[in-house]
């Protein structure tokens, strides 16, 4: 069996880069970039016995209309999330009408090398960088919410984008890794920002108010937050941002601003969603709905079932407390936790590494 470009290729290419002295004392902006190198592997390991398991993806090709240009998404590495993320993947690349153009941009809290190896051996031909973020970036600025899962500091780096990414990113898609795209992320990608620094689904008919503490309303100053503007609800797992006009406006530092306040003051109840409400509601650009189906994993609190939303799909998002692959695995899913599992890779090793 001849290994031209292995995983452990690519897994050692990116320990010598992780572990280099010069790397590790870099800028949380560092970039780690997973690329293979031209040591010679006549071995390959199999994953150690308790990693999850995927099935490798079919590879998928352009179509005739495609030109160069890159999509780049953004998406976090949690290895408690990453049969989500591996499914998300597969259906992006499947409806894409130019899926050699995408190029994901993963963060990840910790080094996790076993992870990188699955992303590479489900994915042999992904295009694809890894970038650590720095956990202290947030240290003393979370503030405990309604679900645990909300309080990770890696749920907060998408806070962070613009000092991450490398500057040749001039636009991403944030996605979080409980959705399946149906449609071509590409009509996505494209969406006319207007000027705007974030696109994403507003939901105006959602009680804005409810999002925040009466403490917040009841003090005249921080009422006064929203003044000039019209503030709808937005789900942050799937926006569009524009890199560089959110570097030149500070607007890591706008969401910083009300962390720091909900650490003096009680102004909201859940994790990285309401800073940015507060930062940007009302001053979006809003995108169709189709592209975010949001709220089917039901509640934060209890995960409920809940049917989907009437009107065309583009994006599905088990945001909320319940989860479609551990639902499915406890025999109790949700009718729409079956439109996830046709993503799932997650199940018997078919690759055929050798010891």
């Amino acid at each position: 069996m001849a290994f031209g470009k292995s995983p452990l290729h690519g897994l050692l290419s990116f320990l010598l880069l992780f572990f280099s002295p010069s790397l590790y004392h870099r800028h949380v902006s560092a970039a780690v970039t997973v690329t293979t190198t031209s040591i010679h592997l006549d071995v390959v390991r199999k994953p150690s016995l308790d990693a999850p398991i995927f099935r490798e993806a079919p590879a998928f090709r352009n179509g005739n209309t495609c030109n160069k240009e890159s999509i780049h998404i953004s998406m976090t590495l949690d290895s408690n999330y990453l049969r989500g993320t591996m499914a998300a993947v597969l259906s992006i690349l499947q409806h894409s009408t130019c899926p050699e153009n995408v190029e994901f941009h993963f963060l990840w809290a910790r080094f996790e090398p076993q992870v990188f190896l699955i992303i590479r051996s489900t994915f042999p031909y992904l295009k694809f960088k890894i970038y650590r973020f720095e956990s202290n970036r947030v240290h003393g600025k979370i503030s405990k919410s309604i679900r645990q899962a909300l309080d990770q500091p890696l749920n907060y780096a998408r806070i962070y984008l613009s000092d991450i990414l490398p500057l040749y990113v001039k636009r991403v898609i944030y996605l979080d890794s409980d959705i399946v795209v149906v449609d071509d992320v590409g009509k996505l990608w494209e969406v006319d920002l207007q000027g705007k620094v974030l696109a994403a689904p507003e939901y105006c008919h959602a009680n804005f108010s409810e999002y925040f503490t009466d403490l917040f309303w009841k003090d005249a100053e921080l009422a006064r937050t929203f003044e000039g503007r019209k503030p709808c609800y937005f789900n942050t797992g799937v926006m569009v941002m524009d890199v560089e006009k959110w570097r030149e406006g500070g607007y890591t530092q706008k969401v910083e601003h009300w962390m720091r306040v909900q650490k003096q003051k009680r102004i909201y109840h859940l994790g990285s969603l309401p800073p940015f409400l507060l930062v940007l509601a009302g001053d979006l650009k809003s995108v169709d709905h189709r592209w975010n189906q949001h709220g089917l994993g039901g509640d934060n609190l209890e995960g409920k079932c809940r049917n989907l939303h009437p009107g065309p799909i583009s994006l599905l998002h088990w945001s909320g407390k319940g989860k479609p692959w551990l639902r499915l695995d406890s025999r109790r899913p949700c009718s729409v936790d079956h439109l996830w599992a046709p993503y799932d890779l997650y199940g018997p090793n078919t690759h055929s590494l050798e010891e």
